[in-house]
């Protein structure tokens, strides 16, 4: 036997196996957050989950990254789990789109015209070219990742190009035709050797694309290969289970055994099939036939589809049978359970999905933070303990959803690559830290008019009219907060920053007014320190909304993280003529509305 062609073949295998999953990589960063919309979008129509399965797996390269990203779906409660069932059935059809790819290597003999463009030897440079252009000379966004999808396509196919000229040369010791022709006399170890080597590989499509470079040898027969291709079905959902169970709720869980379930039947099912018509001499002219590339990936499709169709009235007993298996975990006692499901481990390796997820949940948080200090606020006019309770219980979940989420985001770090999407997380790491700093400042309001109130004091006439138009005021400052974090709104940042230094002002002439009528006796010493406490903590909200602006500004121009402080400094300093046209504008009205709350004091109205 020659060293050299057994280097050839892992060597080759390795470039196969990196290529394939680099391609699949590339896919599924540049397509997943479409791909989970469209998943989304399934109605109660089996038919249409079906057909939904079989196009993303067909386009991601991957049944195990679908599968993944549908109990992911399931977990969060976006689909259910009736819907989830046809989507893997049609996955387990889409992911033999590859082995009919590589295929193209039959082009190699007889191929004539404009077939020999798509000869594995033209397709590999031709995909190389293009991917190593894109990468080092294209400056566009999504350049690098489509320059990886080509690379990958390119070391595919070189790969198995040096797989098959391996096996070509290995071929004359014998060696497979010994191999295949015991594993043709044992369908068992056949079906044992298509389980073991696609759960090492973690890819059915892998597993079956190396059998194809195999089949260049000429030693491999229908009646050997068929049993190797239906235990490659058992391993890849295997794996696919493994991958769903690490640290996944029940939902996400049932989806893996629904994968497992089906599979285990679609082998029995082709087993005792393909049994049957060789015993009633109906595949006696297949039977011994030579199996090449193409006929290894048509047995593939056909073994899939036929059992998808045939299995196809049974989704229900799938289904039932996974309640069966996979208990409910308990419940967790947090009004954001379901939004927390969607921070699934196995949604790191699509990043587009996992950063989805956090961004919903952050919306969610702030959303939860704005009306804290909305109902915080209002106890100034109308105290209520239920309120007070309500506020401190929200407190403890933001709390939660804060840990959850900065814990999510360190794991999700590991896996980005793309310049945009770390861009993205850098954002969200400070964005969640302010959120939490901010529900926590709504907590300080209520405690501190809680605490007035237990002392028997009330704010004066004065400083309630005062709040109303600091509330209003910081009403202002969230909403821009809001449409600039939930939009990406560059327009709605800037607006924040000159809102915020109003209140930064407005806040110091309400603390001056509030010590003139305590020197003069128109209030308590102890309204006067929670009067202080109070502004104080809204003028933190204030900075911690300007801090998100700052942020999302960052986002759109990353080297405003560099020069924060000159970028801070140049609009303080009147330097930027549309900032100080709206801090004068906003400014003078709030400043307005205060002098109107002086005057008619003075004037005892």
């Amino acid at each position: 036997m020659d060293i050299f062609s057994v280097l050839n073949l892992f060597g080759g295998l390795a470039m196969f196996l990196y290529g394939m999953r680099l391609m699949g990589d590339g896919l599924k960063e540049s397509s997943s957050g479409t791909l989970k919309a469209a998943m989304e979008s399934v109605t109660n129509n089996p038919f249409k989950a079906f057909i939904l399965g079989v196009l993303v797996t067909a386009i991601i390269q991957s049944s195990t990254a679908t599968i993944v990203i549908t109990s992911g779906l399931v977990a969060a409660g976006i689909i259910s789990l009736t819907q989830s069932v046809p989507i893997i059935i049609g996955a387990n059809i889409g992911t033999t789109v590859t082995g009919q790819i590589i295929r193209l290597l039959d082009l190699d003999s007889g191929a004539s015209g404009i077939l020999q463009l798509f000869r594995p030897s033209t397709l590999a440079p031709v995909a190389l070219i293009i991917g190593i252009v894109m990468i080092m000379g294209v400056k566009v966004k999504n350049a690098r990742t489509i320059g990886n999808i080509a690379i990958g396509f390119g070391i595919l196919f070189t790969g198995l190009l040096n797989m098959t000229n391996a096996v070509d040369a290995l071929g004359q010791t014998g060696l497979f035709e010994m191999i295949f022709t015991r594993l043709g006399v044992n369908p068992v170890l056949g079906y044992l050797s298509g389980v073991i080597v696609s759960f090492i590989l973690q890819s059915s499509s892998a597993t079956i694309g190396i059998l194809q470079a195999f089949s260049a040898s000429g030693a491999l027969t229908f009646h050997a290969v068929y049993p190797i291709i239906v235990g490659v079905y058992l391993g890849d959902c295997v794996t696919t289970a493994i991958v769903i169970y690490l640290g996944s709720p029940a939902p996400a869980k049932r989806v893996g055994i629904i994968n497992i379930l089906y599979n285990l039947m679609k082998s029995a099912a082709v087993l005792i099939a393909v049994a049957l018509l060789h015993k009633f001499g109906l595949l006696n002219g297949l039977w011994d036939r030579t199996a090449t590339s193409g006929l290894i990936a048509n047995t593939n499709s056909l073994f899939n589809i036929v059992c998808a169709f045939a299995l196809f009235p049974m989704l229900k007993v799938f289904e039932n049978a996974s309640y069966k298996l996979v208990k409910d975990d308990a419940v967790e006692v947090n009004k954001y359970s379901e939004k927390l499901d969607a921070l699934n481990p196995n949604f790191v390796k699509t990043p587009a999905l996992a950063l989805n997820s956090c961004y919903e949940l952050l919306l969610e948080m702030y959303y939860a933070v704005r009306d804290n200090i909305d109902a915080g606020l209002s106890l100034v006019d109308h105290y209520d303990q239920d309120v007070v309770e309500k506020i401190r219980r929200e407190e403890d979940d933001i709390n939660h959803v804060a840990d959850r989420l900065g814990d999510y985001l360190a794991l999700l770090s590991a896996n980005l690559r793309e310049e945009n999407h770390v861009s993205i997380l850098n954002e969200y790491y400070r964005v969640v830290e302010v959120f939490e700093q901010m529900g926590d400042r709504a907590k300080d309001i209520a405690d501190s008019v809680e605490d007035l109130q237990n002392k028997g004091g009330s704010f004066s006439d004065t400083a309630r009219r005062e709040m109303v138009v600091l509330k209003e005021l910081i009403d202002k400052v969230m909403e821009y907060t809001e449409q600039a974090f939930k939009k990406r709104d560059v327009e709605a940042a800037r607006h924040i920053e000159p809102l915020e230094e109003t209140v930064d002002d407005l806040t110091e002439a309400m603390k001056s007014r509030h010590l003139e009528r305590l020197a003069d006796g128109k209030c308590s010493v102890y309204a006067a320190t929670n009067f202080m406490d109070l502004v104080t903590q809204v003028e933190s909200v204030s900075d911690r909304c300007s801090d998100v602006g700052f942020s999302i500004l960052a986002r759109v121009y990353p080297d405003l993280l560099d020069r924060s402080h000159d970028y801070l400094y140049r609009l303080h300093s009147g330097q930027d003529e549309a900032y100080n046209a709206e801090f004068n504008e906003v400014h003078g009205y709030y400043f307005g509305r205060l002098a109107q709350i002086i005057e008619t004091e003075d004037y005892g109205e």
